[in-house]
């Protein structure tokens, strides 16, 4: 004697949802679920940021010689005549270099003095100018270049 069984299958009632939308609940409601840690040392590194930005007006982030670390301590002069945009970067201790913006594609060049400036892309919109044992980082307009080239 061969005994069937018969599996129970109710049908479907028309009036609930089918398994696409019950998956689909499900989905919505794990993806709810995921949601974004906040970094809070990022945080406070981008407000620690913008406040050295808000009380540098005027400045620009620099490494005088001897200085091994960044900080706004140079203030930035600008100056347009015939001959293009001069700038005057002054030192904490009254030294200062001048740079001419060129519109050649170098960026800056050491105005007066013997000594070469060496500019260096930081980001699209950040040079690094090195003279004389300086650092500075200024802004800039960088078109078509790669960060560190």
């Amino acid at each position: 004697m061969r005994l069937l069984y018969r599996v129970y299958r109710p049908t479907p009632d028309p009036s609930l949802p089918g398994r696409g939308a019950w998956a689909l609940t499900a989905f919505v409601l794990l993806t709810a679920c995921n949601t974004q840690v906040r970094d809070k040392a990022a945080e406070a590194r981008n407000e620690a940021h913008a406040e050295k930005m808000e009380k540098a007006e005027g400045r620009v982030e620099c490494a005088p010689p001897g200085a091994e670390t960044f900080s706004y301590a140079c203030t930035i002069d600008r100056t347009q005549s015939q001959d293009g945009l001069f700038l005057t970067l002054r030192h904490p201790d009254g030294g200062f270099r001048r740079l001419l913006v060129t519109t050649d594609g170098r960026g800056v060049v050491a105005a007066d003095g013997a000594e070469k400036a060496e500019v260096t892309i930081l980001a699209p919109d950040q040079i690094e100018v090195a003279i004389g044992g300086a650092r500075y980082r200024l802004p800039a307009t960088v078109r078509g270049a790669k960060p560190g080239a």
